[in-house]
């Protein structure tokens, strides 16, 4: 589904993302991982549009988005949730759900009820800010928010960063049914190995702006954990 080559990225003058490449298949949830700093936050904007790629390849079902803006990206059919979420924190749960339909007529604005029924909270707290819910509730508006355009892809990252650990495993129940019952292909960053290894197929590992393995997850040994995980 998503087809990333030798794809490089400069911040001026430095070189971030050097040849990387990354699969996606359809129906996966893969899992693109590395130490802070390794260049996966960049590679995720990059693909987005919200930074500009040097070179390379961005292909989303064989079509090539390199030149699409962010906007275009999105409507293709990707989902993106930011790290740190980026909600808007003064509008109401319902205005950040429905902040992304304004972009689809189609939607008449209707939020649509399966997000709801995933995210149960969220129906709750529509008329609260999104300021005011704690960080797993933001990560869950985050992500209903992405889910509510109906995308073929979801993109997380660091979907578990500040959260506590009930409502990491209660994300990971969500992101494991939207992938195996509903069948949609997930990309994640993420720095926990348990989570990781428990709802990820197949990784990617990043160091230093390079793509230096790739694979099944169960293939994921104790040395490439030593030589690009281990802090």
């Amino acid at each position: 589904m998503l087809d990333i080559r030798n794809l490089n990225q400069f911040y001026g003058e430095s070189h971030t993302l050097w040849d990387v490449s990354l699969t996606v298949p359809t129906g996966s949830c893969t899992c693109l991982m590395g130490r802070n700093g390794m260049g996966k936050t960049t590679l995720l904007k990059t693909m987005m549009g919200l930074l500009p790629a040097k070179s390379g390849e961005i292909l989303f079902e064989g079509n090539e988005l390199r030149k699409k803006s962010p906007e275009t990206r999105a409507l293709s059919g990707i989902g993106y949730v930011p790290q740190g979420r980026e909600i808007f924190p003064q509008l109401t749960v319902e205005e950040n759900l429905k902040i992304g339909l304004l972009t689809r007529p189609e939607t008449q604005g209707i939020i649509p009820d399966r997000i709801f029924e995933l995210f149960p909270v969220l129906k709750q707290m529509l008329k609260r800010r999104g300021g005011d819910l704690s960080g797993g509730q933001q990560q869950q508006l985050a992500i209903g928010r992405a889910l509510a355009l109906n995308p073929k892809l979801l993109v997380l990252d660091e979907p578990t960063e500040g959260i506590q650990p009930n409502v990491v495993r209660e994300i990971g129940d969500i992101i494991q049914h939207l992938n195996q019952t509903e069948k949609l292909t997930v990309l994640l960053v993420e720095q926990k190995l348990p989570f990781a290894r428990r709802i990820a197929h197949y990784f990617t590992l990043l160091d230093k702006g390079k793509s230096v393995s790739t694979g099944k997850m169960d293939e994921l040994d104790d040395k490439l954990i030593q030589t690009y995980l281990t802090v």
